[in-house]
This record gives C-alpha cells, structure tokens and sequence, in this order.
C-alpha cells in the first residue's frame, strides 16, 4: 500500500505509484487518440525490435516503448532516446503481425513530450525535427540548402559534412535558390490548423 496513492489523489493529479514507479492513469489513451493506433493490440512477439534498424543505439526497444506506454509509464517513456531515434522507416510496420503503426506512436510522444516541455535528450535531432518544419511552413516545401544552414547554425556544427555539401552542390543535388510552389498559402494554413487542433487538445485534457 506505500507504493500507491490514494483513490481521491490518483483521480486529481492522474498518477500512482506502483513498485516504486510512477504511473500516469489514461496516458495511452493519449497516446492513442494522437496516433490512430491501438497499442493493446500489441502482444510483444519483438518483430519490431528485431527489425529495426537503429534499435541498437536505442534505450528502450521499440517493443519496450509500445508496453511501457500502455502501462503508463509517461516519464520513462517521454524521456527516452528511442522517440527521438525513430526514422520512420517503417520496417516495424510491415513485420507487426498486428498492423500496429509504430512510427505513429513515435511521432504521438515526440508530440506529447515538447507539448510539456520535457528536456530533449538528442538536442540535434529535436534541432532537425524544428528546422524542416519551420522550413516547408516558411516556404511550403522543403529547400535543403536552407535547411543545412539553419541546422548548422543551431548546433554549432558549422564545418561538418561540408565535403558532402559541396559534392552535392557541384552536382546540383542541392539548389542555391528556393522554388515558390503552388498552394504555399495553404501549407501555411495547414500549420496554423494543427496549432489550433492542439491548443484545443490540451484545453480538453486538461
């Protein structure tokens, strides 16, 4: 009985405590409700951790992230490298004997954990992630040459992979100038809308 809470307290603040862990009631619901996906459908067979490219440098496997989530595990979960180090290949997808869409649920927390300020532990990532967005928002489609300098800027890493940059440019596989596409207004609109979405989203959770 020490490691839980009370019922009166549980129902205010959400969380419990059990085997010395916090719990947050309802936090799959969350991540479902963003993700489109049913994480109870998952019964760790491991296909998705054993297809992924890059679970080797990840904290939790991806199949951790999936169970961990569902059981409420917010702050493990939101804190971990393995959000972040998702590419979204979807090898998970086509393994998962449960069509569960593991990429989406990634995507869910990255969401979850900038809406409440947790500390991003790949700060270059969360950088790239930024830059790309600002960048097809700005100028309604992506301009690599721009993305590359204003990620450069951010991390400090300004000489980094210009031997690659100037190949690329040489060939050009990366344009000087900017194309203005057609429907740039309406990209901007479908930022603005996604903002509106998630201000409405946080007012009802809360």
């Amino acid at each position: 009985m020490g490691d839980v809470i009370s019922a009166e307290s549980a129902t205010t603040s959400g969380k419990v405590r059990i085997g010395g862990r916090n719990t947050e009631l309802g936090f799959f619901r969350e991540v479902e409700r963003l993700s489109g996906q049913k994480l109870s459908a998952c019964y760790q067979c491991g296909e998705c951790t054993a297809g992924c490219p890059v679970a080797f440098a990840m904290d939790l496997m991806p199949n951790q992230v999936t169970r961990m989530a569902l059981a409420g595990m917010a702050d493990e979960v939101l804190q971990s490298r393995s959000i972040w180090l998702c590419v979204g290949c979807n090898a998970c997808v086509t393994r998962c004997p449960r069509l569960v869409d593991l990429p989406r649920v990634m995507d869910s927390l990255r969401q979850i954990a900038t809406r409440r300020g947790v500390r991003c532990p790949e700060p270059a990532i969360r950088a790239f992630h930024d830059t790309f967005l600002q960048g097809v928002e700005r100028g309604g489609r992506l301009h690599e040459l721009a993305l590359v300098a204003a990620l450069k800027l951010k991390t400090g890493r300004l000489f980094q992979d210009v031997p690659a940059g100037m190949a690329m440019m040489a060939k050009g596989k990366l344009a000087i100038m900017p194309e203005t596409p057609e429907g740039k207004a309406e990209v901007r609109r479908i930022f603005e809308e996604c903002r509106r979405r998630a201000r409405e989203g946080d007012g009802h959770a809360g």
